[in-house]
C-alpha cells in the first residue's frame, strides 16, 4: 500500500466522498490550510495555547472538507480533473499509468516535502523567511502536482471506462 493510499485511507476517502471533493469548491478551501495552520502556530508568540484552538479547526476542517461540498454538477474543470487523476494516481498498483508521469510526479512531491523542514524550522525560531519558503514549495510543488494529476487523468480517462466515467457535465443536459 503506497503513503498516499494510506492517507486516502486514514481520512476514509469512500466513493461518494471523492465524488463530492471534486467539487471544485472543496479543492480551492483547501489550499489556504497550510497558510492558516502556520499563522496559528506562528500566533504561539501572541496568544500562547490558545492557538491550538484554531490548528484544530483546521484539523477537522481538512477532514470535512471532502464531505461538506455537494457533488459538482460537472466534473468537466481543472479543479475536478485534478481530483480525478489523484483518484487514477492512487490506483496505480492496479491500472499501469503511463512511464513518463512517475519521475516528474516524484520530483513534485520532493519539492514540497523539500519545503516542510523550512517551515517547521522557520516556525521554531519565528524567523519569517525560511516560513516562507517552506510554504512556498509545499504549495508550489503541490499546485504543479494538481496539474500534472490533470494531465494524467486526460491521458488516463480514454484507456478506462471507469475513469471515463468520472467526467460528466450535467449542466449540458
Amino acid at each position: 500500500m503506497t503513503t498516499e493510499q494510506k492517507i486516502a485511507n486514514f481520512f476514509q476517502m469512500t466513493y461518494k466522498v471523492w465524488a463530492h471533493h471534486t467539487n471544485p469548491w472543496s479543492v480551492l478551501t483547501r489550499f489556504p490550510i497550510l497558510p492558516l495552520i502556520i499563522v496559528s502556530i506562528w500566533s504561539r508568540t501572541w496568544i500562547n495555547w490558545w492557538c491550538l484552538i484554531p490548528i484544530i479547526i483546521l484539523i477537522i476542517w481538512t477532514w470535512i472538507n471532502p464531505r461538506i461540498f455537494p457533488k459538482p454538477t460537472s466534473t468537466n474543470n481543472w479543479f475536478s480533473k485534478a481530483v480525478l487523476g489523484e483518484r487514477v494516481w492512487l490506483n496505480r498498483q492496479k491500472v499501469e499509468i503511463p512511464k513518463h508521469h512517475q519521475p516528474m510526479i516524484n520530483i513534485l512531491n520532493l519539492i514540497s516535502f523539500v519545503g516542510l523542514p523550512f517551515c517547521i524550522w522557520g516556525l521554531i525560531q519565528l524567523n519569517i523567511w525560511p516560513t516562507l519558503l517552506g510554504i512556498i514549495l509545499v504549495l508550489l510543488g503541490k499546485m504543479w502536482f494538481l496539474d500534472r494529476m490533470v494531465w494524467l487523468y486526460e491521458e488516463m480517462k480514454d484507456n478506462n471506462s471507469e475513469y471515463r466515467s468520472w467526467l460528466y457535465d450535467d449542466k449540458k443536459s
